[in-house]
């Protein structure tokens, strides 16, 4: 699987795990340099609290593009900092 933003890899990994429709690739897929910590937190009722990252490419910032659990709950713990993306980041074969 591939994470696609402005034309530019930002993700890849045959070993994504699938939740609620979601691929969450393992933390060491990403490319390091398109990515920017976010002070954004949401919480999950079932996976716990949620971190972002910002996705940067060529300069444009996807802000809040890609969030991860670093404690998540004990149900969602294979997932535990893998990353997941939304907001115009392409996720495809």
């Amino acid at each position: 699987m591939k994470a696609i933003w402005e034309n530019t890899v930002v993700a890849e990994s045959n070993e994504t795990i699938v939740v609620e429709g979601n691929h969450y690739f393992p933390p060491d897929s990403i490319d390091p340099a398109c990515f920017a910590p976010s002070d954004t937190h949401t919480t999950c009722h079932w996976k716990g609290v949620a971190s972002y990252y910002h996705v940067k490419v060529g300069g444009k910032l996807n802000a809040d593009a890609a969030w991860f659990y670093p404690e998540p709950s004990t149900a969602a713990n294979s997932i535990r900092n893998y990353i997941a993306f939304w907001r115009g980041v392409t996720v495809v074969e």
